[in-house]
């Protein structure tokens, strides 16, 4: 489309899982998002250069039937996800600060590729629930090949799994935070291996009640993000695992982005019906118009 036929759109960039501005993990959120070719879309993420970035539109008529509020398409520089943790909830919170309105108090209902995906608002904070897991046993020759890329040797890992709520991940579940925040990450043997790799580790006993009790890292050179601040569909993956596995408690709180100058602060709770909820707060940083 030539420049000169370009529209102002709704825009906002958003922290997400930080309770401060530019501590957590950016996203760029369009909210008028209709009209737009999914080439326009992607030219637009790829320029953005975040981790993703999110267009809002009106749900479909069968999300609409179905109880959806709103319609999200997401996209990394690369391509677009089925789904995203951190976009899902940073987008229902530019839609709410837009003046949307859900129509169950407290819920919102966002329709994605994966389907629809349940945000609730609790204490301030945006919760997603988790969608489907699919989890095996990862192939040993990849499992050897990310370790030596990571720098692991076989007693730092406890376990691993590969996992997929509509992102794929190799989940590594590593001796101790202190091994998490020790690695040095080989980025371009990681993008050629192919695979985006989440790990996380235990930190151990503290007295503070808000302390985090694990640290998580997200490594996805495979699509064009060497680290990811923090995740949300990685955070919501370990936990469906680690928490059915018996590695981690039913509520927890999980760090990341520390070794990138960034607290980010991950809030998991599983409930009575094992769903696991997936949280964290939101902070708006920019709110304008962008010319698409």
């Amino acid at each position: 489309m030539p420049a000169s036929q370009h529209l102002p759109r709704r825009f906002q960039q958003v922290d997400v899982f930080a309770s401060a501005a530019y501590r957590g993990n950016p996203l760029a959120v369009v909210l008028d998002g209709e009209g737009l070719s999914q080439a326009q879309m992607q030219r637009f993420a790829n320029w953005t250069h975040l981790s993703e970035t999110t267009f809002v539109l009106p749900p479909s008529e069968a999300g609409r039937e179905a109880g959806a509020d709103y319609r999200v398409r997401i996209f990394d520089p690369l391509s677009e996800l089925r789904f995203a943790g951190h976009p899902t909830l940073g987008s229902c919170h530019a839609w709410l600060r837009a003046g949307g309105q859900p129509r169950t108090p407290g819920v919102v209902v966002q329709e994605c590729e994966v389907g629809l995906v349940k945000v609730r608002q609790t204490g301030g904070r945006l919760f997603f629930a988790a969608p489907p897991l699919q989890r095996n046993t990862p192939d040993g020759g990849v499992l050897a090949q990310v370790a030596e890329a990571l720098g692991l040797e076989a007693r730092h890992l406890v376990a691993a799994q590969t996992l997929d709520n509509g992102l794929p991940w190799l989940g590594l579940l590593l001796d101790s935070a202190e091994t998490v925040l020790r690695i040095e990450p080989d980025h371009a043997a990681l993008k050629r291996i192919g695979v985006t790799v989440g790990v996380a580790g235990p930190h151990g006993a503290s007295p503070a009640p808000d302390a985090p009790q694990f640290e998580v890292r997200a490594f996805a050179a495979a699509v064009d993000v060497p680290e990811d601040p923090v995740t949300g569909s990685l955070n919501a993956s370990l936990a469906q695992w680690l928490i059915h596995d018996g590695h981690a408690p039913a509520h927890y709180l999980a760090a990341q982005g520390t070794r990138l100058g960034r607290s980010g602060r991950v809030f998991i709770s599983s409930d009575a019906t094992g769903q696991v909820w997936v949280g964290g707060e939101s902070v708006t940083c920019i709110d304008g118009t962008v010319l698409l």
